[in-house]
């Protein structure tokens, strides 16, 4: 499994920076860190790969205490609640 830190949070975009090779597009990410005491498992989806060592992500919930720094593992593959978007397609709406 791959590991990172995220360089840059920017609202709900998220930048991880990793030591060796990039997770694909499209994959899931997961950081969890706690609020306020609470613990927060967060969701993040790869969109765009920044040069050799970067990716940047968009988050699938809130950010709120999210920091530079925190680890970051791949899941090695897409969000099961990413997946439905190609059903979409076929919907009337």
């Amino acid at each position: 499994m791959l590991r990172g830190k995220i360089v840059q949070v920017v609202g709900p975009v998220v930048d991880v920076e990793f030591p060796g090779e990039l997770p694909a597009i499209y994959n899931a990410l997961t950081v969890e860190y706690k609020v306020s005491g609470q613990p927060v498992k967060l969701l993040l989806e790869v969109q765009q790969h920044l040069g050799d060592r970067c990716v940047r992500t968009i988050s699938m919930s809130a950010t709120e205490g999210l920091k530079r720094g925190f680890e970051v593992a791949d899941t090695a593959g897409p969000s099961p609640s990413l997946s439905v978007r190609g059903l979409w397609g076929g919907c009337s709406m």
